[in-house]
């Protein structure tokens, strides 16, 4: 249960106003703890950690050792809230300077969140010599920048690698019912 103690509050707030905010408060607390709020169904988080899919997660766990153990570079391929999640983490994890560092992790690029030639070719350099896994992260996996990525980098997997052992490195994040197949 998610306890809020307010005990400084008062050097900024005066007593009558957090009287005031008092049955607010209460009210939005007890949506949020039964999901029953304008959108309550995006509120899994909040019994986190102690409600997850613990065979989701030792599938994430096997899939994270298997990257670690046979790729320098993991490209995650996504755009907007697809990829957001997996950014925020690494960018809350790890130093700014993640990829700099020698370390016995692979180095983490983002692509697929724009449409940018450029961009997209400097990734394929900087994992053209080294050996590389791909996580696309898609809902739906139609949306444009994403899907055009996503295919350079399967290309150059499968010129790398061979059809099936691209198919060894390429791990989709995507919807069950939803997602592409």
């Amino acid at each position: 249960m998610l306890d809020l103690k307010l005990f400084h509050m008062r050097t900024f707030l005066p007593l009558p106003y957090e009287e005031a905010l008092a049955p607010r408060l209460k009210l939005a607390h007890d949506k949020l703890q039964g999901g029953t709020g304008a959108g309550g169904e995006f509120t899994g988080w909040v019994s986190l950690p102690r409600d997850y899919d613990r065979a989701e997660f030792a599938r994430i766990k096997a899939a994270a050792a298997k990257i670690r153990s046979h790729s320098q570079a993991l490209v995650v391929v996504g755009i907007g809230g697809s990829y957001l999640g997996a950014r925020g983490v690494i960018d809350c994890l790890c130093s700014p300077n993640y990829n700099l560092k020698k370390k016995d992790t692979p180095n983490i690029y983002f692509a697929g969140n724009g449409l940018s030639a450029d961009a997209l070719a400097e990734i394929l350099e900087l994992v053209q010599d080294v050996d590389f896994s791909v996580n696309v992260i898609s809902k739906s996996g139609t949306t444009t920048e994403p899907a055009v990525a996503f295919r350079f980098f399967r290309k150059a997997l499968e010129e790398k690698y061979g059809p099936e052992g691209a198919r060894e490195r390429i791990f989709a994040t995507t919807d069950r019912a939803q997602g592409a197949r």
